[in-house]
């Protein structure tokens, strides 16, 4: 079974994360397989609009931390293959909880869809990690400082209408509209003028965010500064534990 399904339908790119069991964890090979997907997205002509997803009850719940010497097998790279930009429509069909690396990927899209049931977690801080994929800029630019600074610190999630009431998401609708919905904006975008779109999407993206570039750039050097520390050691640790970290600065 392919951890990332692909499939092309009436001018657009459908990318499904398929590890349903473990709520779609982006492993290191994961995480490349949907950059590389996005990439050639990019440079075929064929490729009108491209919508990511997930299967089962996830949207993606983060990078994947389970097993052992997990973080021995971290790269901070990987996390900002998430957050490559495209000079096509993306649309995040967010089918159910964006968590960690995984909100990232969601609100790097130029367009998000969400079910009522779904939410948006940066939980970075939960494991001793600051976010990345490019979210302290895209964050920052969708709802403020102060929100930006509170959901990353706090590491409390936000439900969809809640994300959607502070201009973080663009839409949110019921459950049961949600394919229905996701099919609207697709198709509206698959028809949709390319060429208006990429400049749309470019000059947005320049007035908005301008410090995407060196915002990854401090997120991928401030990450490995944290990923050798003992208090991310401590946060995997008590994630798998089940229990409240004990961080110490060290």
């Amino acid at each position: 079974m392919a951890e990332l399904e692909s499939r092309v339908e009436d001018g657009a790119l459908w990318l499904t994360l398929n590890r349903p069991e473990a709520y779609n964890a982006l492993t290191d090979e994961l995480a490349v397989t949907l950059a590389e997907a996005l990439e050639r997205a990019g440079a075929d002509d064929d490729v009108r609009v491209v919508v990511v997803t997930g299967s089962g009850a996830a949207f993606c719940a983060g990078a994947d931390i389970s097993g052992e010497h997990s973080h021995e097998r971290f790269d901070a790279s990987t996390m900002d293959r998430a957050s490559r930009i495209i000079p096509k429509p993306v649309v995040a069909a967010v089918n159910g909880v964006a968590a960690g690396v995984g909100c990232s990927a969601a609100l790097a899209a130029g367009v998000v869809v969400a079910k009522e049931s779904a939410s948006f977690l940066l939980a970075f801080a939960r494991i001793g990690l600051m976010p990345d994929g490019g979210a302290t800029a895209t964050v920052a630019a969708s709802i403020g400082r102060a929100r930006a600074m509170r959901m990353a610190m706090l590491a409390e999630p936000l439900t969809a209408s809640e994300a959607h009431a502070a201009g973080l998401i663009a839409t949110v609708v019921p459950d049961d509209e949600f394919e229905a919905e996701v099919a609207r904006v697709v198709h509206r975008l698959a028809g949709g003028p390319p060429l208006a779109f990429a400049a749309t999407k470019r000059a947005v993206n320049a007035a908005t965010l301008t410090e995407l570039d060196g915002a990854l750039e401090r997120e991928k050097v401030g990450q490995t500064v944290l990923l050798r520390t003992t208090d991310f050691a401590e946060g995997l640790r008590a994630f798998t534990e089940k229990r409240r970290p004990d961080f110490h600065g060290e």
